[in-house]
């Protein structure tokens, strides 16, 4: 019971931090503006959540082109931590090298999740027919996902499928990741 509620504790804190610094991550490549002047209340939260982290990484990881790579670290190193810290209290005996390959997969874990967050914020909101900044800064984070999406499946009847098809390859993405991490772990 005491390690469920360790896990449960960590995987929220990890979730958090590590979804806050990929979304950081995906923001600044869309160049979303994120200034306390730019009236966006997200990005605002975005750095007070992350700015710990991901301003010291970025004297050792430099950006690649609009991808700001320090980001991507930290939220590695936070999945890193989660999975250290679970190995340590569990000490079942696995590698290290486990440990690694836990973290990587939680990274990606974390991306699609952050992405069927997005998509069903997106889908509410469109229903909801807000004029918000959080509902344009949503509409233009997940616009250039579903493009492609788009561009193959037509209105029915007016409403756009795309959300939801884009939800359903995510979740077979799930799964895929689920099984690859099985294969890798044994």
């Amino acid at each position: 019971m005491l390690f469920q509620i360790f896990s449960l504790l960590l995987e929220v804190v990890a979730g958090v931090i590590g979804g806050a610094c990929l979304l950081r991550l995906y923001m600044q490549h869309q160049r979303v503006p994120m200034a306390a002047r730019s009236g966006n209340p997200l990005g605002r939260f975005v750095f007070a959540l992350t700015d710990w982290l991901v301003l010291p990484l970025r004297r050792f990881v430099p950006a690649a082109g609009r991808w700001d790579l320090a980001s991507l670290v930290a939220t590695f190193l936070i999945e890193l931590a989660q999975y250290s810290l679970l190995w340590a209290y569990t000490s079942f005996g696995a590698s290290f090298g486990t440990v690694l390959i836990l973290a990587v997969f939680g990274v990606v874990k974390l991306v699609i999740s952050g992405l069927i967050g997005l998509v069903i914020v997106y889908a509410v909101l469109s229903w909801v027919q807000s004029n918000t900044v959080l509902s344009d800064l949503i509409d233009r984070l997940v616009a250039p996902v579903l493009a492609p999406i788009r561009r193959f499946v037509p209105l029915v009847g007016g409403v756009d499928l795309s959300p939801l098809v884009l939800l359903v390859l995510l979740q077979v993405a799930a799964i895929v990741l689920g099984h690859l991490q099985g294969l890798a772990l044994q």
